[in-house]
């Protein structure tokens, strides 16, 4: 445990919402875990048990919470210190890793044996990994029981398991309970609803699921800087709605996510309302993994602006309070975004990028509302060559820049996985003739969602910053460390707005 047991008592006994997700509370008398944030009645201190996941509840003996749904519960930040084959393992079983392949083929993925991945995982998250896959399954499972009226076969599927046989016997066993059971939807603050009552119902057909976030969150900016960047015919912001045309492991579909309606049984609680194609449900699992990198659901905002704020990067303005660092999709597409966009607008830049797909991205045979087209992949990039990616309207040198990526990318000598390290990845990049330190540290800040990535060199950051030079920059921002990915983007929005301002050097206790 990162939180020592009087923290954990005080975080439960005051509901914190900080803590939502960093650990989970097991209650003896019941046998029952919990979020700290659950509405039930408070039990005595003696009678609690505290678990750094839920994986490790359930492996204690102890069934999830009906009330509070520990799996609505937003994941652990990237910054926790968990060593690093351990971290890149829970997170690529949180994405389904083993639900179509075995321990031995992750662990050969990962360079270690599946004795040593088990070893890693049981010593730093008291699970092993096929615990941990159960767990998720269950979890996401018992989340599509409650909020949908998908049919049991279909939830088994959704969930990753083999056979309904099998899904309902590890449920019974693990929560003691029937799945039929589940059907009686409770909302996140406990109280029960009907099945059609989650929220607006959406057009047929279609999945909603909610996903959970620590307060706050400011979507508004982090809506605006994705659609100055949304690529036309595959991704749209509207209305506070982003959405966009993806395809996951073959499966292509409509993916919507938006904060809930005013007035609907959600409003007011710490969630956004993610909408799915029907088409997309087997890879369910996946596709919330990616959800939440892109909108970066498991961040702590409030530790890290106090952390900045503490360190002398000035005031959080009150409409940024909570900003995210926007993940990607694909870190293929950022990367080449990144490139394309060097020394151009970035309206300019997503023009480029919107004829880069039309030439090279797979059209759809029939366009889903308003959506045309996929994305170009490295090998059809690779494919292409230099000469006919350059007539898009870019110069030679971008262009074969863009070749020699697509190039290594396709033969897989370079991976965007988000579990990849930060500083090997920016290394690796840096060496493509035509990418520098600012196009590394910007694709390794949204691609590989890494905390502390910082393009020091950027122009908007550096007259947001007071007119700073590289140098001075990049020394100042040594405080604001393991958040500068953050003090970017709160950079960046200062800009955006108007508010450019110098930024301190010395601790300030404004927020």
């Amino acid at each position: 445990m990162l939180l020592d047991r009087e923290s954990c008592n005080r975080a439960v006994e005051s509901a914190d919402a900080r803590f939502d997700g960093v650990f989970f509370v097991g209650i003896t008398t019941t046998t029952i875990y919990c979020r700290p944030i659950c509405p039930a009645r408070r039990t005595l201190r003696k009678n609690r048990r505290y678990f750094t996941s839920a994986a490790a509840a359930e492996r204690a003996g102890f069934r999830p919470c009906l009330r509070c749904r520990p799996e609505l519960a937003p994941g652990r930040a990237r910054i926790d210190a968990i060593p690093r084959l351990a971290e890149a393992a829970a997170q690529r079983i949180a994405a389904g890793a083993l639900n179509g392949q075995g321990l031995d083929q992750l662990a050969s993925e990962l360079g270690v044996s599946g004795r040593q991945l088990r070893r890693a995982m049981q010593a730093e998250l008291g699970v092993s990994p096929i615990e941990l896959a159960q767990t998720h399954r269950l979890l996401l499972a018992k989340q599509l029981l409650t909020e949908t009226t998908l049919p049991m076969s279909r939830v088994a599927d959704a969930s990753g398991f083999q056979s309904v046989r099998r899904f309902n016997a590890l449920f019974r066993e693990r929560y003691r309970l029937n799945p039929d059971s589940l059907r009686r939807r409770v909302t996140p603050n406990g109280s029960r609803r009907t099945a059609r009552a989650v929220e607006r119902e959406p057009r047929e057909p279609s999945l909603v699921l909610t996903m959970a976030y620590r307060p706050p969150l400011a979507w508004q900016p982090l809506t605006g800087f994705l659609a100055g960047r949304a690529i036309p015919g595959v991704e749209r912001i509207s209305s506070g709605t982003w959405a966009r045309i993806v395809r996951v492991e073959g499966r292509t579909g409509v993916v919507r996510v938006r904060e809930p309606d005013r007035g609907s049984v959600l409003a007011g609680h710490d969630v956004l309302v993610l909408e799915v194609d029907a088409s997309l449900a087997p890879v369910l699992m996946p596709l919330c993994a990616r959800v939440k990198h892109l909108f970066d659901l498991v961040a702590e905002p409030n530790a890290i602006e106090r952390h900045l704020v503490g360190t002398g990067f000035g005031a959080i303005a009150r409409g940024a309070r909570g900003l995210r660092v926007p993940g990607a999709w694909d870190g293929f597409e950022l990367a080449i975004r990144a490139i394309v966009g060097q020394q151009v607008s970035v309206a300019g830049a997503t023009t480029l990028m919107g004829r880069l797909t039309e030439t090279f991205g797979e059209r759809l045979e029939v366009a889903e509302d308003g959506f045309t087209h996929l994305t170009p992949t490295a090998e059809r990039l690779a494919e292409a060559g230099v000469d006919r990616i350059r007539r898009i309207g870019l110069p030679a040198a971008r262009a074969e820049t863009i070749h020699a990526l697509s190039m290594m990318v396709a033969d897989g000598s370079l991976s965007f996985a988000t579990d990849s390290d930060a500083r090997a990845f920016t290394r690796r990049l840096t060496e493509i003739r035509g990418i520098g330190p600012w196009t590394a540290e910007y694709v390794a800040m949204r691609a590989l969602h890494w905390p502390d990535a910082f393009p020091a060199s950027d122009l908007v950051l550096r007259r947001a910053a007071g007119g700073l030079t590289t140098a001075k920059l990049t020394q100042l921002a040594e405080a604001w460390r393991p958040w500068r990915s953050y003090a970017a983007m709160h950079l960046w929005h200062r800009e955006s707005r108007g508010q450019s301002s110098e930024v301190r050097g010395s601790p300030s206790s404004e927020l």
